[in-house]
């Protein structure tokens, strides 16, 4: 199981700490709104898809103002898109081609283009690998839920204890790690490969 931003993609954080940096903004205000009522804030209603991505632009602005500084939640939204690592697609490949089954467990939000960008082809022929892809737009809830856990391995048709999940999020990891799952926190993609490589026997 595999996340997608931060790990098929390289990190939005880096994207924020630019903006922040760029804007005169504290270094990691944005992850701190993100942080802040967790389960009910502006960030968790659009990857529920309870909200739109112009209520969130306005909410996301209220939010970080009670933190000390308006950021409008479209500039946010700008900066969600990271780029492809050819060293996490290429070893997904491998993966797939030894016959093991794969899912892609991604907080997202719905896209509002009427057009898909040359970068949403790609991104969408990197899902078309996947056996299954949970996404928390449309199935109503997200990580660290533990249902969006659930519905992966029953899409998959597995127990939690057969599982590999790689998050570069520890949040998103501890409930996988309660539920049996072997778990991988991905920053740098060679040390991450070389822990899958550890789990499962490939080498990469």
């Amino acid at each position: 199981m595999w996340d997608f931003g931060g790990v098929i993609l390289s990190s939005p954080f880096e994207a924020f700490n630019r903006y922040e940096t760029e804007k005169g903004l504290p270094l990691n205000i944005i992850r701190s709104v993100n942080a802040t009522n967790p389960d009910s804030n502006a960030w968790a209603l659009l990857e529920r898809n309870d909200i739109s991505p112009a209520q969130f632009d306005a909410q996301f602005a209220d939010e970080s103002e009670a933190l000390g500084h308006r950021i409008p939640g479209a500039d946010v939204l700008a900066l969600l898109s990271g780029d492809v690592r050819p060293a996490m697609v290429a070893a997904l490949d491998h993966v797939i081609a030894s016959g093991f089954r794969t899912a892609c467990l991604t907080n997202n939000v719905v896209s509002t283009s009427p057009d898909p960008s040359p970068r949403q082809i790609e991104v969408a022929a990197i899902m078309g690998k996947f056996d299954h892809v949970v996404e928390s737009s449309k199935v109503g809830c997200r990580k660290p839920e533990p249902r969006f856990y659930e519905i992966a391995c029953e899409l998959l048709d597995v127990s939690p204890t057969e599982c590999v999940f790689l998050d570069d999020l520890g949040i998103n990891l501890k409930p996988a790690a309660a539920m049996g799952m072997r778990t991988i926190k991905v920053g740098a993609p060679e040390i991450a490969l070389q822990e899958l490589s550890g789990h499962i026997g490939l080498t990469f």
